[in-house]
């Protein structure tokens, strides 16, 4: 396979070999901990859980990603990189550890978010230093295939310990906090990984830091509203990014209407619902990657725009059909087939982003598309806390998600035929 030759040919390199080490052992450490804070606040024994819970657990792990995110290259571009594999990842463990006698201590739920909000906080600044870091160990004719296995290799590294967090919590009752320790020590084991690497090695050179940090970080905000402003004149860019905003707006409603009634509608026992929840995230992700497979080719017979505009047109379709039962079977073909929708929809955005934005603007508007997909996902959780009762069965949420998905797909289709025809 194509993939695995790339991977063997990049892996002779020591230094990208040493770098990728860091991403799997942080990813996987990430994948545990955010299992263990939606699990704890979701179906711990001695917690009525809430719609409003479950929003407030989406914002502390996603906001830190929107508001921090713009500004953390500023501070990844005076640092070397590696002290903050080290640094950052011995705070995350020591964070993580906190986060565990909090559990124990049964702490009011404010102190709880606040450990957790500081170790998501830490993570941005790991993930970003990851990426920056990748062209100081791989040479400019392999970059592009660093940037596009790396990131990969680093999903499927948290998605792994994702799992491994559910399994011990599914064998192992009451272990919210084991379950997060597990986290801490494979954080501790990501920073001492990066010790192997070089101090100076991964940069920033020091003749190329920015002599002011305030004058950095204005510099920063200013260009997010260039950004803004660059795609007000580039609307084929602005409009898929509207598209996808409110595509992942859906996603986010729907993922606190499944996780409220795998603990309260379709189980009995805690363990039977922490299961259907690991069934339903499994399907999703296989969703996502059956995206990855179908997108080049539909994006080649029906253009970007066109394969948006029928992504949004199956979900208007199938997620009131499928999910108006309120029945685990269907709801699981449901999660499989809202995650290709989903993804396969922001694989032709990024796409529609890279094509009609110019280079100099480019990352500031990736910047933005970052705080919008987050901050969708989280406005989602607060209305749907808003709309769901107890149990998650709630019909209006599920009709409002298909209007919204319907007029996503007229919009954009009657804008890209106009656009066509101008």
């Amino acid at each position: 396979m194509p993939v695995v030759r790339d991977l063997r040919v990049l892996l002779r390199l020591t230094d990208f070999r040493r770098l990728l080490t860091v991403r799997l052992l942080s990813q996987s450490a990430d994948g545990v901990y955010q299992v263990a804070l939606a699990t704890y606040v979701v179906f711990s024994p001695e917690k009525q859980t809430s719609p409003a819970a479950i929003a407030s657990a989406m914002a502390v792990l996603l906001l830190p990603y929107s508001f921090v995110g713009p500004f953390a290259g500023v501070l990844l571009d005076r640092w070397p990189r590696r002290q903050v594999f080290l640094y950052g990842n011995l705070l995350r463990a020591l964070l993580a550890c906190c986060t565990a006698v909090l559990i124990v201590a049964s702490v009011p739920d404010w102190l709880f978010y606040a450990s957790a909000l500081s170790v998501t906080a830490v993570n941005r600044f790991v993930l970003a230093g990851l990426s920056a870091a990748l062209p100081r160990v791989v040479d400019p004719d392999r970059l592009v295939m660093a940037n596009s296995l790396s990131p990969t290799a680093g999903t499927l590294a948290a998605t792994a310990g994702g799992g491994l967090a559910f399994l011990m919590r599914l064998v192992a009752s009451d272990s919210d906090a084991a379950v997060v320790l597990l986290g801490a020590a494979l954080y501790l084991c990501s920073a001492l990984a990066s010790l192997r690497i070089g101090r100076e090695l991964l940069g920033p050179d020091p003749a190329e830091v920015q002599p002011r940090l305030g004058t950095a970080i204005a510099s920063t905000a200013r260009g997010l509203l260039d950004g803004l402003g660059h795609l007000r004149r580039r609307p084929a860019a602005g409009h898929a990014l509207g598209a996808m905003t409110l595509l992942r707006f859906c996603y986010g409603a729907l993922t606190v209407m499944v996780l409220m009634l795998c603990r309260y509608a379709w189980a009995d026992e805690e363990s039977e619902g922490l299961a259907l929840l690991g069934l339903a995230v499994a399907a999703s992700g296989a969703g996502f990657f059956a995206a990855a497979v179908v997108s080049p080719w539909a994006t080649g017979r029906l253009g970007r725009f066109g394969w948006i505009v029928a992504c949004a047109t199956a979900a208007a379709v199938l997620e009131p059909a499928l999910a108006l039962p309120f029945a685990p079977g269907p709801m699981l073909v449901a999660a499989f087939v809202l995650g290709l929708i989903t993804q396969g929809a922001k694989i032709a955005t990024d796409t529609v982003v890279q094509s009609s934005v110019d280079d100099a603007f480019r990352g500031r508007v990736f910047s933005l598309y970052d705080v919008l997909f987050n901050v969708a996902f989280v406005g989602a959780a607060a209305i749907a806390a808003l709309m769901l009762p107890p149990d998650g069965r709630s019909v209006p949420l599920v009709l409002v998600v298909a209007v919204i998905y319907a007029t996503v797909a007229v919009t954009l289709a009657r804008w890209s035929h106009v656009g066509r025809l101008l």
